[in-house]
């Protein structure tokens, strides 16, 4: 696809997505009016971790352990790579479900160079896997892609005839993906909040994949950043019904618990694992810049972030520019904030340079994040350190 065509595609696509979650958003958070009073909740609690990072991450590494998993803390996206490469193993088939971490740190390319099968299992990241194309959103990653583009590829690289209809498309990958998750011997999950008491993982999603995923194969590996982390359950809970609310997509199909391998208590009520779940648990968190982060008096605000995407179509710049406004898969307001996160602030800096500060990204969080004021900090460290140069 030249260029003028791909740009032709991105605002037939934008627009359509426009029309379709904006007004529901806005319908979910006035018919459930309570929701914005727990978006509140689940800011301080992220706020209470954010001031407290070391502390959390060590409570989160003891209840992993005495749940029955395994913990790493992985500094840098190489140590959690290859983290997770030992984990694997090679000659696997790997289920994966939607996860920026990954997609941040080059997850599913060094499972793949290891010798491993990986797999997509969220619907936008499949037609992103085969398309060989990058995300361009953070909730809805094949955003950019039209439903025509969609059945193309579904025919280009599966050989499959498709309708260009969302409901045939999600019913053809749903019968080619059905044969991995039975064949899977890993599936990896990321995390919409992790909960410091518990060590519990919870996870909200539509798809039904992620189930599946962290179900039926043999072992289960969540992998994902520590700002995930808010102090207990009940908080993660919350945290996971305020990020439906606010991406529009309430309630949402299933919320799901993961904490430690499988276990039954049927025998005496004496609980034992394994049970019909996932025999092995391992819990791989990523700083990866966002330890330092905490400690900044500006940029700190970014890790409040729940990821929602909600900023990002009320945002004229990425309506405009796309995934050319961040650094996939960090796009779109909250995306400039966490390419400085993951990136620093050299590479961040020329994305920061096209905000037009029209403050509708705030205006519309669910966390209250001055992202116009962040984006303005990371323009200004970049330009300071430009004249320097």
């Amino acid at each position: 696809m030249d260029k003028n065509s791909a740009a032709a595609s991105w605002e037939v696509a934008v627009e359509r997505a426009r029309r379709h979650i904006v007004p529901r958003t806005y319908q979910v958070l006035s018919q459930f009016s309570y929701v914005t009073n727990l978006a509140r909740e689940v800011r301080k609690a992220k706020e209470e971790v954010v001031r407290n990072l070391d502390h959390y991450i060590e409570e989160v590494r003891k209840a992993v352990e005495r749940i029955g998993g395994r913990f790493v803390l992985a500094s840098t996206a190489e140590e959690a790579v290859e983290a997770a490469v030992k984990i694997v193993g090679q000659g696997k088939v790997v289920v994966l479900s939607k996860n920026n971490v990954a997609t941040e740190t080059g997850l599913r390319r060094r499972l793949e160079e290891a010798g491993n099968e990986v797999w997509e299992t969220d619907l936008g990241e499949f037609l992103i896997q085969l398309a060989g194309d990058e995300p361009s959103h953070i909730l809805a990653p094949a955003v950019h892609m039209t439903k025509e583009r969609a059945a193309e590829v579904l025919a280009e690289r599966l050989g499959m005839a498709v309708p260009p209809e969302p409901e045939a498309i999600a019913q053809r990958a749903r019968e080619f993906l059905r044969n991995k998750f039975i064949k899977a011997d890993v599936g990896i999950t990321g995390a919409n909040a992790i909960a410091a008491d518990t060590g519990a993982v919870v996870l909200v999603e539509n798809e039904g994949n992620i189930r599946l995923t962290s179900g039926l194969p043999p072992v289960h590996i969540v992998y994902d950043g520590v700002e995930k982390i808010v102090p207990t359950l009940v908080d993660a809970m919350v945290a996971a019904a305020v990020q439906s609310a606010y991406a529009g997509l309430y309630p949402p199909t299933y919320i799901n618990i993961s904490a430690g391998p499988s276990s039954t208590a049927d025998v005496e009520m004496h609980r034992v694992s394994p049970a019909q779940g996932p025999k092995e648990f391992y819990m791989i968190l990523v700083d990866n810049g966002r330890r330092a982060v905490a400690r900044d008096p500006v940029l700190w605000e970014a890790l409040l972030c729940i990821r929602c995407g909600r900023c990002h179509l009320h945002c004229p710049v990425y309506r405009a520019l796309g995934r050319e406004f961040g650094v996939p898969p960090y796009t779109g307001p909250m995306g400039v904030m966490w390419t400085a996160v993951t990136r620093g602030i050299e590479e961040a800096g020329p994305h920061a340079l096209k905000c037009v500060h029209a403050g509708n990204c705030k205006e519309v969080c669910p966390m209250g994040i001055d992202i116009p004021g962040v984006i303005h900090e990371v323009k200004k460290r970049y330009l300071d350190t430009a004249r320097t140069r």
